[in-house]
């Protein structure tokens, strides 16, 4: 679908890929011995999934389409009635559609959704209502706010929490390297979105490539400065999620890029850069200048490995518990 926003396609490779698979897996489960009647029933089985993707990826955008157009038309209407000859009301402002969790989620409290509902379950945020765990450590509910504690705070967090990130960082990633993390190299921001907003704010006049499908607060986060040029990297083969380093290099060349943003491991299709490929990503952006944004969320839900002590989580290591990845390992000199 041509016009079809960018910010869908998570959606619509989540549905992609099981479609493919699992045809591939019925067809081996019960084709028949014969290669000929083998061949044929590939042909139907696969002709007969994609027909299904398209149905499914076509009826997901209208329906994603019409829920934003009824919206506006209540708008449209609102404004009619207070007498704006276009229907208009407050023109000056733009129609920013829900997209990602927030839009599903918003969908299905119209049909009911809670969070106390024990018939419904969130599938979208990865925070499954577990309650109390047995054996974990007890919890603090209560908060003690001293009075120097209410005036404004850096903008860049207060140096103690700086200086214990930057040494938890030193400690998972940089032991043994000359170069370490101080406080200086740290910024607290109370959310994703609005750390990805302070980095475009900084950033001149310069392209940015962004993978499809990624996180959906970067369509939005790159949308809100003038000075920046989105640029989506194109994947040769789009049920690949991983882009090869190689790959990686042409088209962050090719197009003049100043910066890349990404997550790592990605949102949603969980994909995750490691090892060497992760090491040739951070070594291309050097050899090119080119600043290499690395959201990672995630970098810590892994569970791998049979070790279970947390102590020394290993950093881009399966024999560990629990394992870590991050760029920052890879960097030269902070």
């Amino acid at each position: 679908i041509p016009s079809m926003p960018w910010y869908l396609s998570p959606l619509i490779y989540s549905l992609r890929r099981p479609q493919h698979s699992s045809a591939g897996h019925l067809l081996l489960a019960s084709s028949p011995s014969s290669s000929g009647s083998m061949s044929t029933h590939r042909t139907t089985s696969s002709s007969a999934a994609k027909q299904h993707h398209d149905e499914t990826v076509r009826s997901t955008y209208e329906t994603y389409v019409k829920y934003h157009h009824e919206k506006s038309s209540k708008t449209d209407e609102v404004g009619k009635k207070l007498g704006y000859a276009h229907g208009r009301d407050f023109s000056m402002f733009r129609r920013v559609d829900k997209t990602g969790v927030i839009y599903a989620t918003t969908r299905a409290r119209e049909h009911g959704f809670t969070a106390e509902d024990p018939q419904w379950a969130n599938m979208g945020q990865g925070a499954p209502e577990t309650g109390d765990l047995d054996g974990a450590p007890e919890r603090s509910f209560n908060l003690t706010i001293e009075p120097d504690d209410v005036e404004y705070a850096p903008n860049t967090g207060i140096p103690e929490l700086r200086e214990k990130v930057a040494n938890y960082y030193n400690h998972l990633y940089r032991q043994g390297k000359d170069s370490q993390y101080t406080a200086d190299n740290v910024c607290i921001v109370p959310g994703g979105r609005a750390g990805l907003t302070r980095i475009m704010a900084i950033l001149d006049h310069t392209q940015v490539g962004f993978f499809s499908p990624d996180y959906t607060a970067y369509e939005q986060a790159l949308g809100l400065f003038m000075r920046i040029t989105p640029s989506v990297y194109l994947h040769r083969d789009v049920n690949e999620a991983l882009m090869s380093p190689e790959e990686f290099e042409f088209q962050t060349v090719g197009r003049g890029i100043g910066a890349v943003l990404l997550s790592n491991p990605a949102n949603p299709t969980g994909q995750s850069l490691e090892g060497e490929t992760l090491h040739q990503y951070v070594r291309i952006a050097r050899k090119h200048n080119v600043a290499l944004i690395m959201d990672e969320f995630y970098s810590h839900y892994y569970y791998d490995g049979t070790n279970t002590s947390p102590l020394d989580g290993g950093a881009d290591d399966d024999t560990n518990w629990p394992k870590t990845v991050s760029s920052a390992v890879h960097i030269v000199d902070i």
